[in-house]
């Protein structure tokens, strides 16, 4: 088998070149390879020899491939709304790799060192935020919801300085295209009809080649976009999940989650729950990240008007007209995923009622969210928080009605969508501090337990609860 590594085919590299700049990877002192993920270079079919050099050589950026793309993307983004220029500060694209089944994914290092965007930065990156990326990428993998991945991280040798002397670090991220709503802003604004169209053609190929025979393709490429990113975020909610900076920069063409800094899996369902520090104003709170999404679509629609029709207004209508199935798309994949947690084995609109009253019901108790509904899962509703009026009302109403269902058919369905664990921050921020300070066990037995969500074993039980007084905030530059 030919060695993917060894022959990078960057299609990124067609594109007009203001979409990129060719840029020189940190130098490493003293570089150590701290994990790989396996599961991942086998998903990417790499051969022996590719994962024995990057065992030995690629992770530090000392040795590269040959035909490294070695570049930084150009974008924009809406920051907490406004508007600016962005691109990649801090990471580099190293290349794409293609697998057997013709699926094509960049690779790309993240705390690779100053690039033409770093904008005063140093474009290095610390352990702790690392770590952090690598772990929950793999958690949300591993529950089913659509989202780069990382291969590999690995200290640097050097000094990073914060607001204190932390340890350099690397991340391998691997994702279908690092293309975002960001990147197609970045063209309409400061490229001409040309460029955003040579952005749209690749986009499309390389994500939605389908739409490309249709006959209004621009058209049917943002309406891909739309549910592909409803469907992401629906699961994130389901999930309880909060990104924690939707920024349009951070919000992928091919719907997968990305760029994992002040992020978090709420405990206690709050739709207010904020996990940013800057955000003040709780625009990227828990609750709002349904029609953010929404809102950083509409940015994607006004972007893409001059390829939807010669006409502005009516390309403004006919975009609007696709945008208004956005909550529709999310609301499908929303109730079905909870109707599923909740057991039901066949899903009816009148269902809906059922789940946004649970819904209601976690909000007024409040419970916690994951653990309800592994006691619903396994039938131990009898504990002591939930000698609640309010609960035992629903609770009465969903017994009524999976009354009648296969009770061996709903607990494999409960299982299989009910994950033992999540990445609670309270665990991830223990098993981080710790690694830090060069104890990597709580992490790595975290991790473990991450990997296989859906096992139900003893060993992943305590990682199910954290302190009730624990509150956890987190900033921007993780």
């Amino acid at each position: 088998m030919m060695s993917q590594l060894s022959h990078f085919n960057t299609t990124y590299l067609t594109l007009p070149q203001k979409f990129y700049t060719k840029e020189v990877p940190l130098s490493t002192s003293k570089p150590k390879l701290l994990y790989f993920n396996e599961n991942l270079a086998k998903a990417l079919e790499f051969s022996e020899y590719d994962v024995k050099r990057w065992k030995e050589d690629y992770y530090s950026m000392r040795h590269l491939p040959e035909e490294s793309a070695l570049i930084s993307q150009s974008y924009m983004g809406h920051q907490f709304g406004y508007l600016t220029m962005l691109g990649d500060g801090r990471a580099l694209l190293l290349g794409e790799v293609l697998s057997q089944d013709r699926q094509r994914f960049d690779i790309q290092y993240k705390g690779s060192g100053r690039t033409a965007f770093s904008r005063g930065g140093d474009g290095k990156a610390t352990l702790g935020p690392m770590l952090k990326e690598y772990l929950f990428s793999e958690a949300m993998y591993q529950l089913g919801i659509p989202t780069a991945r990382s291969l590999s991280v690995a200290l640097t040798g050097d000094t990073v300085y914060r607001d204190k002397p932390l340890q350099g670090a690397v991340l391998t991220r691997v994702a279908s295209s690092h293309l975002r709503i960001g990147t197609f802003q970045f063209a309409a604004y400061q490229g001409s009809i040309n460029d955003l169209k040579s952005l749209a053609d690749y986009a499309m190929e390389r994500h939605y080649p389908k739409v490309v025979r249709t006959q209004q393709p621009y058209l049917a490429f943002y309406r891909e976009v739309v549910k592909a990113q409803a469907h992401t975020i629906a699961l994130w909610m389901a999930y309880g999940f909060i990104h924690g900076v939707m920024n349009t920069d951070n919000m992928t063409i091919s719907g997968e989650s990305i760029d994992y800094g002040p992020c978090a899996f709420i405990d206690k369902f709050d739709l207010k729950a904020v996990y940013s520090s800057i955000d003040t104003q709780g625009r990227y709170a828990f609750g709002n990240q349904k029609d953010i999404g929404k809102w950083n679509l509409a940015r994607f629609a006004e972007a893409l008007v001059p390829l939807i029709h010669g006409e502005g207004k009516k390309a403004t209508e006919l975009l609007t007209s696709v945008l208004e199935d956005y909550d529709a798309y999310f609301e499908k994949t929303y109730y079905q995923t909870l109707a599923k947690r909740l057991g039901l084995l066949t899903y009816e609109a009148e269902d809906d009622d059922l789940i946004w009253s649970f819904l209601k019901t976690m909000e007024a108790v409040p419970l916690d969210y994951h653990n309800v509904f592994l006691d619903l899962t396994f039938d131990t509703v009898n504990k002591h928080e939930y000698q609640n009026n309010t609960f035992e009302i629903w609770l009465k109403r969903w017994q009524n009605r999976v009354a009648s269902q296969d009770s061996e058919t709903m607990l494999h369905l409960m299982k299989s969508t009910n994950p033992a664990l999540i990445a609670r921050n309270y665990w991830v921020d223990q098993a981080i501090s710790l690694a830090e300070k060069g104890d990597f066990s709580l992490y790595e037995a975290l991790y473990q337990a991450l990997s296989d969500p859906f096992a139900h074993a003893a060993y992943q039980n305590r990682f199910q609860h954290v302190p009730a007084n624990f509150d956890y905030v987190t900033y921007c530059g993780t």
